[in-house]
């Protein structure tokens, strides 16, 4: 609850973003000040929705938590496609596998073993979770591959049908390890519930969850408006905005839940949180965001740049070394958040670059 409230305080900077966007202030200001509004509403989101989901009971409320979990995110991509910013969606959509697999669980295993020593966590789950990774890195690279064979224009109804029959399938994936999950009762599940008691009225989490979403909805409108602005002015390309900027933004407030959990020495938490948030990006973000941009004038398809693509394979391949075994240390962190920084400085000096 001392995390939330510090949290909050960053609340100020929505009224602040509101003035701006009034005035017709610097669009880099404005994006600066929705960005760091976003952060606490995404925590607010999360904190109500375990309010409601401790009420509704573990089944229907791990339900709402694995539907909730990227809630903030979500919503930015879907202003982003509005605006036809179809390059900076596929990049949030990598920057959010890569910030958990890598800066989240990096953290969280450094911390905590700097903390605790050598941790332990269930080896059959993590290593079950990690194979979807993989699995999910091969079907988003699938369309990467075949990219070049879309080369006329007629072609891209071809191209975007790929990209929807890949998205129906691993929506079904996601389904059944949500059905699973919640069949099953992991440990980690069950811990979480066991040590969190309901603090607020369900009344009170409801009310809060509608306000931050709202909230969340004009912040997002606000942050997407000005990308465009602010990458010519900060000499940015949209590709480091996507990948390292969107995701850490929307994702700040779990990312601080899963090293808490490593710091109390609940691994099992904090690597469930990094694993969990990857594949609801992978196999429910993407794929919903195919199928809401049909909506909008320019469709999403699942091409990613080859840069964007490798960066995946390294991500999964090492996260899910890292899992395997059910133990991890300091030092494993260390180079998880190694493999992170050197490929945002790659992005970060990378010239723009497309799929197409």
């Amino acid at each position: 609850m001392r995390k939330l409230l510090s949290l909050n305080t960053l609340l100020v900077f929505g009224v602040v973003a509101v003035a701006l966007r009034s005035q017709g202030a610097n669009e880099t200001a404005i994006f600066l000040t929705s960005a760091l509004a976003i952060i606490p509403l995404a925590g607010l989101i999360g904190t109500s929705t375990e309010e409601v989901a401790v009420r509704l009971g573990p089944q229907i409320g791990g339900l709402l938590n694995a539907t909730m979990g990227n809630a903030a995110e979500l919503i930015i991509t879907i202003f982003a496609l509005r605006e036809g910013l179809t390059e900076l969606v596929r990049a949030s959509i990598v920057g959010s596998v890569l910030g958990n697999l890598l800066l989240v669980m990096g953290a969280a295993i450094l911390l905590g073993g700097l903390k605790n020593g050598t941790q332990h966590f269930d080896r059959k789950r993590a290593s079950m979770n990690a194979t979807l990774v993989i699995l999910a890195f091969m079907a988003l690279a699938i369309p990467s591959l075949f990219d070049s064979t879309f080369v006329a224009e007629e072609a891209f109804t071809s191209e975007l049908l790929l990209s929807e029959g890949i998205a129906l399938i691993l929506i079904v994936l996601y389904a059944g390890n949500v059905i699973y999950s919640l069949r099953t009762q992991d440990d980690a599940m069950e811990e979480s519930i066991e040590h969190h008691e309901a603090q607020w009225t369900m009344q009170k989490a409801i009310t809060v969850l509608t306000a931050a979403t709202l909230g969340i909805v004009i912040m997002s409108e606000f942050l997407v408006s000005t990308v465009e602005p602010v990458v010519q002015q900060l000499g940015w390309s949209e590709l480091f905005v996507g990948v390292i900027i969107v995701p850490i933004i929307g994702n700040v407030a779990e990312h601080l839940v899963a090293v808490q959990m490593a710091l109390k020495n609940r691994m099992e938490i904090g690597v469930t949180i990094a694993l969990g948030s990857s594949l609801q990006v992978a196999l429910f973000v993407a794929p919903v965001l195919v199928f809401v941009s049909l909506l909008f004038e320019k469709k999403l398809v699942l091409a990613f740049s080859m840069p964007e693509v490798i960066a995946l394979a390294a991500a999964s391949y090492i996260a899910a070394l890292v899992a395997e075994d059910g133990e991890s240390n300091w030092f494993e962190g260390l180079m998880l958040l190694g493999v992170y920084v050197i490929i945002g400085l790659a992005f970060f000096l990378l010239p723009e670059v497309s799929a197409h």
